[in-house]
């Protein structure tokens, strides 16, 4: 059974860009054998991560997450049980949240900012998926 998780977090102390690039090439290692794939937000010090695959791995994986003591407020935004995945070609893309259109992020929040600790869960996978779409990921790693 596959299934999708979003979730959110903040970053307990300001992360260089070597340990960020870190985080990233462990996820995209370690998913392909899980059979995980999705999606990472960073902005400042917000984390925005969906994560796709079945049931016991993903909620491994979340699990680990939780516990890991980079971040902080973790919150889960949405769990949900999937016919299919929405990011299938990343086993952990990228977005660049700083780069994107204020007008897009202002579609889907009360701000123009990403803020998924006040918007709804479903309102900031939409973002995600549009911004799939229209090629803000930074990697295409599949």
């Amino acid at each position: 059974m596959l299934v999708r998780c979003l979730y959110a977090s903040r970053a307990r102390k300001p992360l260089d860009p070597t340990t960020f690039e870190d985080i990233l090439d462990k996820s995209r290692r370690n998913n392909v054998s899980k059979g995980i794939t999705g999606l990472l937000c960073f902005t400042r010090d917000l984390f925005v991560q969906v994560l796709e695959g079945g049931r016991d791995e993903v909620c491994e994986l979340y699990n680990t997450l939780v516990r890991d003591n980079r971040h902080e407020d973790v919150r889960l935004l949405v769990f949900e049980e999937i016919g299919e995945r929405h990011f299938p070609g990343w086993t952990m893309g990228q977005v660049n949240v700083d780069g994107v259109n204020p007008a897009l992020l202002l579609k889907y929040s009360e701000k123009a900012e990403l803020d998924p600790f006040r918007a709804p869960g479903k309102a900031t996978m939409a973002l995600l998926m549009e911004l799939a779409k229209s090629g803000a990921i930074i990697s295409r790693d599949r």
